[in-house]
This record gives structure tokens, sequence and C-alpha cells, in this order.
């Protein structure tokens, strides 16, 4: 009978992936639009003059910006669900803890429902569009609190060991993307309906680079842990 054997693989690709994949999709989508007329030529995280939703609506942007998005909406779920059993390893068994894995898994069905329907037309595609990144955006500020609540505890305990105060990353990419919303919800009263939207399309080119430096934040702490995978084969 052959010996069983096994093999420890590095983890932290996994979140990098996650976070990178959306980055080029974005961009690669906005600079396909932008190529074939169908989107204004600009910096969008300073001039808003376009939505990630408008830029990768149409044409070849379309296409590539879901052949990237959706397997990064899997790879996102899938590194929240390792977050949990990283996080309950070092000790951490909040309530809120053992949520993280289920809301990841539900954040990551929305982005691809999101991905899925961006380009089609008709109000129940409008309607699955708009609540595929609500529901996306919430669950995925509530596992960065959840998961950045516990990072910092067990870093304050000793448990765990972060470079460069990254325990305390995760709660204040929270905070910008909750100053962010304050803020546009003041400041619809005081500005047109064109600069609102231009506002809105900066904060969403904002919030998702924001998601992706947490998934950045994972892949830092998991190499400087060294956290890795075990696979094992045998007879």
């Amino acid at each position: 009978m052959a010996a069983a054997r096994s093999s420890a693989l590095p983890l932290w690709p996994l979140p990098l992936a996650a976070g990178v994949l959306p980055i080029v999709a974005a961009l690669l989508a906005l600079w396909i639009a932008g190529d074939a007329g169908l989107a204004p030529r600009c910096n969008p995280l300073l001039e808003g003059c376009v939505s990630v939703s408008r830029a990768a609506r149409h044409g070849l942007a379309n296409i590539l910006f879901r052949g990237l998005l959706l397997p990064a909406a899997v790879l996102q779920g899938l590194t929240w669900c390792v977050v949990q059993l990283w996080l309950r390893e070092h000790g951490a068994g909040q309530r809120r803890v053992r949520a993280i894995a289920p809301l990841g898994v539900i954040a990551g069905v929305f982005l691809v429902v999101y991905g899925t329907f961006l380009g089609t037309e008709g109000p129940t595609y409008q309607w699955l569009r708009r609540y595929g990144t609500v529901v996306y955006f919430g669950l995925t500020c509530l596992n960065m609190l959840f998961a950045g609540d516990a990072i910092r505890g067990l870093a304050q305990a000793g448990t765990l060991r972060t470079p460069w105060r990254l325990d305390a990353a995760l709660l204040a990419f929270c905070g910008v993307l909750v100053t962010m919303g304050v803020l546009n919800t003041m400041a619809a009263p005081w500005f047109a309906e064109a600069t609102m939207d231009r506002l809105q399309n900066i904060a969403e080119w904002w919030a998702g680079l924001v998601f992706s430096l947490v998934f950045f934040t994972f892949a830092a702490l998991w190499r400087h842990a060294d956290v890795r995978a075990i696979l094992k084969s045998g007879p």
C-alpha cells in the first residue's frame, strides 16, 4: 500500500488574485469602452465621468469584464471561508466570526448576479444588477468589520502577529466606506443632479478599490504568517 503524501501550498495568492481581478476587469473595460467611443476618456477616480457599470456595459468590454469578475467573485467567497477558518484556528470563536464564511459566500453569489446581468435590459434585469451590488457591498462591509475586529482583538492579545499595523487596516477601510456613504447622502440636497452623478461615480470607483485593498491586506497577513493549506494524497 502506498504511503500517503502531503504538501503545503501558500494561501496568500488566493486573496491577491481575488483583489487583482476586479481591478484589471474595471480598468480593461474602461480602456476598451473609451477606445470604442462608448465611454469618455478620463480618470474616474477623480473626475467621475463614468461608472464602472457603464464602462463595462457593451461589446467586448462587457465580455471581458464578466469573464474576469465572475471568477473573482468565486475567489472572494473562498477567501472569506478561509478567513473564518484562519481566525478560529487562532482562537476567535465569536458568533460574528462564524458568520464570515456564509456572508462571504452570499456576497460572492450577488457579485455573480451583478456580473451576469450587466449589459442586459429591462426592469427585472436592472433590479437584479442594482441589488446585486447593494447586497455585495453591504455583506462585504459587514465581513470587513467582523474580521477586522477579530484580528485587532487577536493582535492585542498577542495571539496573532500582524506587520505594519494591518490589524487596524480592515476597520480603517470600513470607516472610509461609511464616510463616503455619509458624505454622498449629505451632499445630495446641495448639488445638481449631474454633479451628484459624478460624485456617486467617484464613490463607486473608490469603493471598488477599497474592496480590493481588503483582499490585498489578507494576502499580506497570510504571507507574513506563512498561512498554508495542506493537501493530502494517498490510497
